[in-house]
């Protein structure tokens, strides 16, 4: 799964029904859209049909996928965050394992997706160690100036 559908309707829906108090009615206009975001963030069919079969069900089924996206969401910015700061300092070991530890708890497909491209991305790059044993011996080879 490389993108989910737009988010947008959903995120709309749970707006008014968790933060405005808004009723949740579950027309099959809704009923869709909440198997559908389900499915983008890594709830079993089944269990998303059986959440859809009463309206508490269904309210629990909206809160656990607002939940999964928020969530999925702010932990990887902050490990994006943290490891482009480990890159601008060379240290890729410690980049790849901010990604690591995405993938070790994410359950969102996308953000799966997303976190495993940016490892995949620094595979060629040196550990941090060797990259530093590369740039210690170019030092070495600078000429001095003629005087």
């Amino acid at each position: 799964m490389s993108e989910p559908a737009d988010w947008s309707p959903f995120r709309e829906l749970a707006r008014r029904v968790l933060t405005e108090g808004a009723r949740l009615h579950l027309t099959e206009e809704v009923k869709a859209l909440l198997k559908r975001t389900a499915t983008e963030v890594g709830i079993r069919d089944t269990e998303a049909e059986s959440a859809l079969a009463t309206e508490a069900g269904a309210l629990g089924l909206l809160r656990e996928a607002s939940r999964r996206i928020r969530e999925g969401s702010h932990r990887l910015m902050d490990a994006l965050h943290r490891m482009y700061e480990h890159k601008d300092k060379g240290d890729f070991d410690s980049a790849r394992q901010e990604m690591r530890n995405v993938l070790a708890v994410e359950v969102v497909p996308y953000y799966r997706t997303l976190a495993q491209g940016q490892l995949d991305n620094m595979a060629n790059e040196p550990p941090q160690g060797a990259r530093k044993a590369l740039t210690l011996r170019g030092v070495g080879r600078r000429r001095l100036p003629r005087p």
